[in-house]
């Protein structure tokens, strides 16, 4: 299995951080760092996470220096997609996160009020100019994918994935396809008993081996479990070294490509 895996030109461990319940404080900004010294070379933000602290505390963080092969990426459009509300997303995240250039920015959702080229659009521009790295979309289906990739190169896609939850297998086989990284949001909601079960015969937690069933499903998939626990974090990065065989898969019911 491998892990590791390439967002744009950074290789990143393929488990990463999820920020949705941070708050902009100096507690939360030493976690951040404190996960950064674990190991984490991948934060998952978005405009959307309690009100816009989760990026401002991602930026204070950050603002006495970061490592070089961080990535942080950060998602707009979500209630609202037409290109202007686009732009002025991004300009605010850019505040929040104080950073000249956002190293991944998605598309957090499709409306019906513009277009998804007419909103990739957008994000092109703020990359043409230098404000992003790279682009990627989130909460698509295939066909969704499929015309974002005619529009430009996507180097990331974010979804809801995980045991439980297996709606966007046809997405995910896509990104396969196309050699694009699937981010799976909520990847440790639902941890069935199966996993209950393996964890014990490995000397792991459910939770790594619902992480480590995501890593062994793809080698596209890079799974980002949210917490504000630093041990939890390491507990997550442990998920790395947890390697499932054939029947620890088929009780997990698993579709899975070896990585």
């Amino acid at each position: 299995m491998t892990t590791t895996i390439r967002i744009g030109a950074t290789e990143v461990p393929r488990v990463g951080l999820g920020t949705n319940r941070l708050q902009d404080t100096d507690e939360h900004a030493a976690f951040i760092r404190d996960a950064i010294d674990a190991g984490i070379r991948h934060i998952d933000t978005a405009r959307l996470y309690s009100g816009g602290h989760s990026e401002s505390a991602i930026g204070a963080a950050l603002a006495s220096g970061r490592p070089d092969d961080l990535v942080v990426a950060t998602k707009g459009g979500y209630h609202d997609s037409r290109p202007q509300t686009i732009a002025r997303e991004i300009e605010e995240s850019l505040q929040r996160l104080r950073t000249e250039r956002i190293d991944l920015y998605y598309l957090h959702k499709v409306h019906d009020v513009a277009s998804i080229e007419d909103s990739l659009g957008a994000i092109v521009r703020e990359r043409d100019r230098g404000r992003i790295s790279h682009i990627g979309v989130s909460n698509v289906d295939a066909a969704q994918l499929k015309r974002a990739l005619a529009v430009t190169q996507i180097a990331a896609v974010q979804n809801h994935y995980n045991l439980a939850h297996r709606e966007h297998d046809d997405v995910l086989d896509l990104c396969v396809a196309e050699a694009i990284p699937f981010v799976p949001y909520f990847p440790l909601r639902d941890v069935t008993p199966a996993a209950r079960e393996i964890a014990a015969r490995h000397g792991a937690t459910p939770t790594q081996v619902a992480l480590a069933w995501l890593l062994h499903r793809s080698p596209t998939t890079l799974p980002i479990p949210g917490t504000l626990s630093t041990k939890h974090v390491r507990e997550n990065l442990g998920a790395l070294d947890v390697e499932l065989d054939e029947d620890d898969l088929a009780a997990l019911g698993a579709l899975h490509q070896a990585g």
